[in-house]
C-alpha cells in the first residue's frame, strides 16, 4: 500500500525521506486504519481510476436491496454513477482531493459519507475510497443537517433569485419560487416525501399531491418542476377552488378574439397555453365542477385545446401536476369525480403527511417560520425548549399554515421576542386551538381490568374519542369532521349511531 503523504510532501518523498523503521510505522498505519474504517465503518466501496466499483465490504452489502440490486455482481464492476444516485467519487477522482465529510441522499436513505482519493507511488490517483460514516443521518445528526439544510435553502434561494434576474428579459416568464430544499425536515416521513418527489422530478408522468390543507402541496409542486427538464419552462398554477365555475373554462383554455360579447379582441391565453413546454399546476382539484373533468380529461387524452370561441385545435405540451386535500377515492364513489379523470391523475400519486406525524420537524420549521417574519418585518420570536414542546404537542389542523399563524399572533401579542410556554399556551387558548392532540391523549386505566377488556369496546371508545375531537374542531360540521377523519360521511354516521360496528 503507498504511503499516506504529509501535507508538504508527496508520497515518494515520505518513502526516501524515512528512516526505515519510521516507513514501516507508517505502512502499518496505513493498513490498520483501512482495516478499522472497514470494521467500525457502516461501510465501505472502492473504485478504479475509470469509477467502476471494484469492492465493497461486507458492511455495504447490505444497501444492495435499497439500491435495487439481488446481486453483487450487478452491482461491483459497473460505474459508481450508475449504481449509487447522487455520488461525488467522480468528483474526487477528478480533482484529486478528498471529500471528508458529506451528506449523501439516495434511495437506500441518508448517509454522512467521507470520499479519499488513492495514490500510487508516483502520486497519481488510482482510484477512490468511499466510506460511510453513519447510516440514518436524519435522526443520528439531525441538528448538522438542519444546519445544512438551511444553508442549502440559502444557496438555492440565491441561485433562484439570480435566474429571475437574468429572466427578466422574458416577459411573462413564470418560474418556480420553490426547491426540494424548501421543504424543510429532515423527519422519516418528510425524507421519504422529499425522495418520492424528486422520483417524481425525472418522470413526464402525472402527478397527484394529496395532503391535508397547509402540509405544503404547492411548494412541493414547484419543488418537483424546478428540478425536472422542464425546470427551465414557465410553472403556471391554477388554484380551482379560488376561480368561479362559470369562468374555469376561460382560465383552463383561453378565450379567442371576440368570443363573446365584452371579450377581448385581442383574445385571452388560458392557463394550458401559458404552461406550454413547462408545468401545468391544478390546485384542489376535487373541487372541480363535474362538466369540466369531462373536458380536461379528453384535452389530457388528445394533447389539444380548444380556445373558447375558436374552431381551431391548438396542440400544448405540458406536464401536469394536480394537487386536493379531499378524498379522491371517496368523490369517485360518491360520483362526485370522474373515475377516469381519476386514474388519469393518478399515475404518480405523493401522500404529504400532516405536522402531526413529523413532530420532530417543529424545531426546524419554527426556525425557518422566524427567519422569513424577520425579512417580511415582523420581530422574530425566541421560544424557550417548554414552548417548543408545547408546539409539538398539537394536533395541528392547519398543518405548517397554522403553525406559522400560531406564531405571528404569538409574537404581535406579548410584550417581547421571548416567547415561554405560558404565553404561547394563552395564544393557542385565545386562537381556539387545541392544547394536546385528542387522540394521542389516552383515557387514564384507573385498574389493571380496564386493561382486560375486549379489545372492540377499547376500539370503539377511541373511535368515539376521535370523531367528539373532530365535531369539537370543527364546530360541529360532520361532513368537513368526516374529512378530517379521513372517511365517508355515510362511515361517521354509522359509527355515531353504532359505535360497535
Amino acid at each position: 500500500m503507498a504511503l499516506l503523504p504529509t501535507p508538504d510532501t508527496s508520497p515518494t518523498e515520505a518513502s526516501t525521506a524515512l528512516p526505515r523503521d519510521a516507513q514501516s510505522i507508517l505502512e502499518l498505519a496505513a493498513r490498520s486504519m483501512f482495516d478499522l474504517f472497514a470494521h467500525a465503518s457502516e461501510g465501505m466501496l472502492l473504485v478504479d481510476r475509470e469509477a467502476r466499483v471494484v469492492w465493497i465490504n461486507d458492511q455495504y452489502r447490505r444497501f444492495l436491496p435499497a439500491l435495487g440490486f439481488a446481486r453483487e455482481e450487478d452491482f461491483v464492476g459497473h460505474p459508481v454513477a450508475s449504481v449509487v444516485q447522487n455520488t461525488q467519487m467522480h468528483q474526487v477522482l477528478r480533482s484529486g482531493k478528498p471529500i471528508l465529510i458529506d451528506l449523501l441522499h439516495n434511495r437506500a436513505g441518508s448517509f454522512v459519507v467521507s470520499r479519499i482519493p488513492l495514490r500510487d507511488d508516483d502520486g497519481a490517483v488510482i482510484g477512490a475510497l468511499g466510506i460511510v460514516l453513519f447510516d440514518h443521518a436524519e435522526t443520528t445528526l439531525q441538528p448538522f443537517i438542519s444546519k445544512v439544510t438551511a444553508l442549502q435553502r440559502e444557496l438555492d434561494d440565491t441561485r433562484r433569485e439570480l435566474a429571475t434576474q437574468r429572466s427578466q428579459n422574458m416577459l411573462g416568464q413564470r418560474r418556480a419560487k420553490y426547491t426540494f430544499a424548501s421543504f424543510v425536515g429532515t423527519s422519516p416521513a418528510a425524507v421519504e416525501v422529499k425522495r418520492q418527489a424528486r422520483r417524481a422530478a425525472q418522470s413526464s408522468s402525472a402527478v397527484l399531491l394529496l395532503g391535508e390543507t397547509g402540509t405544503g402541496k404547492e411548494l412541493l409542486a414547484h419543488a418537483i418542476h424546478a428540478a425536472s427538464n422542464r425546470a427551465n419552462g414557465p410553472f403556471v398554477g391554477l388554484n380551482i377552488a379560488a376561480v368561479p365555475e362559470t369562468l374555469l373554462e376561460a382560465e383552463f383554455f383561453g378565450v379567442a378574439p371576440g368570443a363573446y360579447t365584452g371579450a377581448d379582441r385581442k383574445g385571452r391565453d388560458g392557463k394550458f397555453k401559458l404552461a406550454n413546454g413547462g408545468t401545468l399546476f391544478l390546485d384542489e382539484i376535487g373541487d372541480m365542477p363535474l362538466n369540466l373533468q369531462a373536458k380536461l380529461l379528453r384535452v389530457l387524452q388528445e394533447g389539444e385545446i380548444e380556445p373558447l370561441g375558436s374552431n381551431r385545435l391548438l396542440p400544448f405540451d405540458a406536464r401536469v401536476i394536480a394537487a386536493t386535500s379531499r378524498d379522491l377515492k371517496t368523490l369517485v364513489r360518491e360520483g362526485q369525480f370522474r373515475e377516469d379523470l381519476y386514474y388519469r391523475l393518478n399515475v404518480l400519486p405523493i401522500h404529504i403527511p400532516p405536522l402531526r406525524e413529523r413532530r420532530s420537524d417543529i424545531p426546524a420549521l419554527v426556525e425557518v417560520l422566524s427567519e422569513d417574519m424577520a425579512q417580511r418585518g415582523t420581530p422574530p420570536p425566541e421560544l424557550s425548549s417548554e414552548a417548543l414542546a408545547l408546539l409539538a404537542g398539537q394536533s395541528w389542523r392547519g398543518n405548517i399554515r397554522e403553525l406559522r399563524n400560531a406564531l405571528e399572533q404569538a409574537v404581535l401579542r406579548g410584550d417581547s421576542d421571548r416567547l415561554d410556554a405560558s404565553q404561547l399556551k394563552e395564544v393557542l387558548r385565545l386562537s381556539g386551538m387545541t392544547e394536546v392532540a385528542p387522540a394521542l391523549t389516552p383515557t387514564p386505566m384507573t385498574a389493571e381490568s380496564d386493561w382486560l377488556r375486549p379489545l372492540a369496546v377499547q376500539v370503539a371508545e377511541l373511535e368515539q374519542r376521535a370523531i367528539a375531537a373532530a365535531l369539537q374542531a370543527t364546530g360541529g360540521n360532520k361532513l368537513a369532521a368526516a374529512r378530517m377523519l379521513k372517511v365517508s360521511r355515510a362511515t361517521l354516521y354509522g359509527r355515531m349511531e353504532n359505535p360497535a360496528q
